[in-house]
């Protein structure tokens, strides 16, 4: 499967305080998406779920899907580095 790399990681702090994941990849933005995230609603991460989804099935770019990942940590107020 076609994990998706990013052409530049993100750096998300986890809800554990001095904890961070780096994310290189679609697959790894999904993860931390179904696993990790704060909130269990928002359009955002609706979005960004979707876009994580259609990359993986190989239909997009992951380049959108790292933009919706960005933007759904936005929503959430979470803390990266992209």
């Amino acid at each position: 499967m076609d994990r998706g790399e990013w052409s530049l990681p993100v750096i998300f702090e986890t809800e554990k305080l001095g904890v961070y994941l780096t994310i290189s990849s679609t697959a790894e933005a999904a993860r931390v998406l179904l696993e990790h995230w704060p909130m269990d609603r928002g359009k955002a991460l609706k979005r960004a779920k979707a876009a994580c989804l259609l990359v993986l099935q190989g239909k997009s770019d992951a380049e959108i899907a790292r933009e919706a990942f960005l933007k759904a940590a936005a929503e959430a107020d979470v803390s990266v580095r992209p």
